[in-house]
């Protein structure tokens, strides 16, 4: 029974993260300095055998077994990615992907001491995840130190750091090729900033630390496109601060949810449909058990393609949230950024010229719900279905999904 090295996989707005911040460092204080390494003194330029020994330590193997009944040959399913370890209590920091829904986890050290694992807080919508591990009796766990993501430029050289193909503590070379990569298709609440880089990222790579020339964790290696050379994608850690606090108090990230998706109504399809159609966004799929479901909201009925993107027309017309208009992206992301979980939303509606409001009760958005449909942008683990490498987080032609 072969074991399946995890793929690379391909903001919403979220609300302030000082206080949850504070929660998270209570939780997991930051280790001592004899725990981890010590900052560089002046520019950094380390020699990279001492970059790699700095950092390497800190890496680990990260394999998860589950029982899939559908496959009644080989009912279990093994994963193998990577992970780094963030807190000398034994945090580990992983993609959601590698880890989500999974059973048996074990992380083996960079000295071969084999663990097992549990799951902390896994967000499959923006690939992150933490695990813990108990320390081994007598022994300190190595521990990287996160970097600063945001001070990333084009042209900086990066490293990557995990586990392609079973392969142990493989250092990749590379640049910082692009920062604050939004792929192509990428819903409001799904956007997500990612680093492009050039360094070498193969499945196995999942999880694994992209690291800058002082040997500070600045990303988690996630993402490449399948079909290019040398073009991949790395979480930045700015992100990962964002979201860590919700993942470790809550085991979740908590999003608003309406179940709305839709796409923004264009002069070029008003002037093609030759209908009366108003600013805002043209609501095409309502998602079943959503709240806009049960308030009655109305989808599409009508299956055009154009420019080869499909479309359903026929629903009504979201012009405005809470009174703020919502005909433009930028208005629309700035509406929902201000919506909470258990709060409510005046949905302003027109239809075939009819105008009516829809108050709303706002949900939780389900963490376990398909993202959206299957992507190219997506790379699926070898020899492994993109369906059982878990949903995809791009929607074709730009549609909004809230």
């Amino acid at each position: 029974m072969s074991t399946d090295s995890e793929s690379p996989r391909p903001p919403r707005a979220l609300p302030p993260a000082l206080p949850i911040l504070l929660v998270f460092l209570a939780l997991f204080p930051a280790a001592p300095a004899s725990a981890g390494p010590t900052p560089p003194a002046g520019p950094c330029a380390l020699p990279l055998p001492e970059l790699y020994e700095r950092v390497s330590p800190s890496v680990v193997s990260v394999t998860s077994a589950a029982i899939n009944p559908y496959y009644t040959a080989t009912p279990i399913e093994r994963r193998a990615g990577s992970g780094v370890i963030v807190n000398a209590s034994g945090l580990i920091l992983t993609n959601s992907h590698v880890v989500y829904g999974r059973q048996l986890l074990t992380v083996t050290l960079d000295d071969g001491t084999a663990l097992p694992a549990q799951i902390v807080g896994a967000d499959p919508v923006f690939d992150i995840a933490f695990l813990k591990v108990v320390p081994p009796a007598g022994g300190t766990l190595p521990v990287a130190r996160l970097g600063n993501s945001d001070s990333l430029r084009v042209g900086d050289e990066v490293y990557a750091i995990g586990n392609p193909f079973g392969l142990e503590q493989t250092l990749t070379r590379g640049i910082v090729s692009a920062v604050n990569r939004i792929l192509p298709g990428a819903t409001w609440s799904l956007k997500e900033p990612l680093i492009q880089t050039d360094a070498a990222i193969n499945p196995g790579n999942s999880g694994g630390p992209l690291v800058n020339r002082c040997g500070d964790v600045v990303g988690l290696t996630t993402a490449i496109l399948p079909d290019a050379q040398s073009i991949g994608f790395a979480i930045p850690v700015s992100l990962v601060n964002i979201v860590g606090p919700d993942l470790v108090e809550n085991g979740r990230v908590i999003r608003p949810w309406l179940g709305v998706q839709g796409s923004l109504v264009s002069p070029a399809l008003r002037e093609l449909l030759r209908a009366p159609l108003v600013d805002g966004l043209l609501v095409e799929v309502i998602e079943p058990g959503s709240p806009v479901a049960r308030a009655g909201l109305r989808g599409g009925d009508l299956d055009l393609v154009i420019a080869g993107q499909p479309l359903l027309v026929g629903g009504e017309v979201i012009t405005a949230i809470d009174g703020t208009p919502v005909g433009t992206a930028p208005a629309l992301a700035a509406a929902l950024s201000r919506l909470r979980v258990g709060g409510r939303a005046a949905l302003s509606l027109s239809r075939n010229g009819e105008t009516r409001t829809l108050d709303v009760l706002i949900g939780e958005r389900p963490a376990s719900r398909p993202e959206s449909p299957e992507s190219p942008f997506e790379a699926p683990a070898s020899g492994m279905s993109r369906s059982s490498a878990g949903a995809s987080r791009f929607v074709p032609g730009g549609r909004q999904g809230f």
